[in-house]
């Protein structure tokens, strides 16, 4: 899932007198908002004044919460439920409530740890079924071998048919050391059940060496795990110091990154450009936003990124910032497809929004929304261990070995 972190403090909420038409058709002096419609018409208001699509899925917006308010709201749970029915409206797995303990996981991811089983996850806007995007590097769910794609049928027993993205993630939290189960569907295989040992997630999220090559040449690989706050800072001290061993040329793995921070990823594409634009944004007046670089990249040495189809969001924004500017040739099989922009809001009782706000486009302005974008060079995604990634045994990096080998490529600028 691509998630873009602008937390809003605190939503000033102003009181005024309106006309309230009850549910008899009467009117009467409008009365005092309680706390739970209060947090349901805070909501309201920031998709109404964010949302990306201006029709709010073909329906009337303001009629949605009338609707909503005149709904039983007893407490604090009832408030969430009925947030949650209002959000379904706008057909957007993106845009979801998160209650306080999901809103504070979801900060503490984005800054770098979380505890879990390690996946990120995505409903499929067509089929409706809840969908691996990738598994976290040396998680819990990519040892017991999840996979990108992957369905996710039932979590302990209950199925996914209905569950929100927030409500299948909670089901799968738990305290480390405890165990949960999951029905696996595979597109040419069985369903089959697998059980998951929930453990800290170290989310460092490169992993860089140099590696010897032919004619004397040696290759900085580095592996970008997402799109974290520490990840462009983390991603900037490895290049500096494979540049410093003598790097001749780069192996940029993004492949089973799920994405993550759009500044990030505006930060990360920068360190590699001299110049150009890294994406553009779309929002829902159609009004075109866009972030450049502006040089020097920190190395100018030939490039080679390997994608496949668990590179999403934010990655996606990185992979196609070099592709267009000619600073990279991609290497491996199609990415998710996942162009949405979500900003995250933080709620007056400590709950958070994330809502789809814009689109993104890459610098030629391809919209790769449920597309994908396709490599350069198209090497099939094959089923390899944890310990085969980056090795002999992995087809698609020694796709990017033998073209970062052949002597006209190792010169310079690419």
């Amino acid at each position: 899932m691509g998630l873009i972190q602008n937390r809003v403090l605190r939503v000033i909420f102003c009181l005024f007198m309106a006309v309230w038409v009850g549910i008899y058709g009467f009117s009467q002096p409008a009365l005092a908002l309680t706390d739970e419609q209060k947090l349901v018409s805070e909501v309201w208001r920031i998709v109404n004044r964010s949302y990306l699509d201006e029709t709010f899925n073909h329906q009337n917006w303001a009629t949605v919460r009338q609707k909503t308010l005149a709904k039983p709201l007893k407490d604090e749970q009832s408030a969430y439920k009925a947030i949650q029915e209002m959000l379904k409206t706008l057909d957007d797995p993106f845009t979801r409530f998160l209650d306080p303990e999901q809103y504070r996981s979801l900060q503490v991811n984005t800054s770098g740890e979380l505890t879990g089983v390690g996946l990120q996850i995505a409903l499929n806007q067509e089929t409706g079924k809840l969908e691996v995007v990738a598994p976290i590097a040396g998680s819990p769910a990519e040892k017991v071998g999840i996979k990108p794609r992957d369905r996710i049928l039932q979590i302990e027993g209950l199925s996914t048919q209905n569950l929100t993205l927030d409500e299948a993630a909670a089901r799968m939290r738990g305290p480390i050391g405890s165990f949960v189960t999951l029905l696996i569907a595979r597109d040419g295989e069985a369903e089959k059940e697998v059980q998951i040992m929930r453990d800290r997630i170290s989310l460092n999220p490169v992993v860089a060496e140099l590696r010897p090559g032919n004619q004397g040449k040696s290759i900085g690989y580095v592996r970008l795990t997402q799109f974290n706050a520490n990840a462009a800072a983390e991603l900037a001290h490895a290049v500096s110091q494979l540049e410093k061993k003598g790097a001749d040329g780069y192996i940029l793995d993004l492949r089973n990154n799920p994405g993550g921070l759009l500044q990030a990823g505006v930060e990360i594409a920068r360190l590699w450009l001299d110049s150009g634009t890294v994406v553009h944004t779309v929002n829902r007046q159609g009004i075109q936003g866009s972030f450049e670089s502006f040089g020097p990249p920190l190395t100018s040495d030939p490039l080679v990124v390997l994608v496949n189809e668990g590179t999403a969001s934010a990655s996606e924004i990185l992979a196609g910032a070099l592709q267009d500017n000619g600073r990279a040739t991609l290497v491996g099989a199609t990415t998710f497809g996942k162009g949405l922009i979500q900003s995250l809001f933080e709620l007056s009782d400590g709950s958070g929004l994330a809502v789809t706000i814009a689109k993104y486009e890459t610098p030629k302005h391809r919209d790769i929304n449920k597309l994908g974008i396709k490599p350069d060079k198209v090497i099939p995604s094959v089923s390899i261990t944890r310990e085969q990634v980056g090795t002999e045994e992995d087809p698609q990096f020694q796709a990017a070995w033998e073209f970062l080998q052949k002597s006209p490529v190792i010169v310079g600028v690419n």
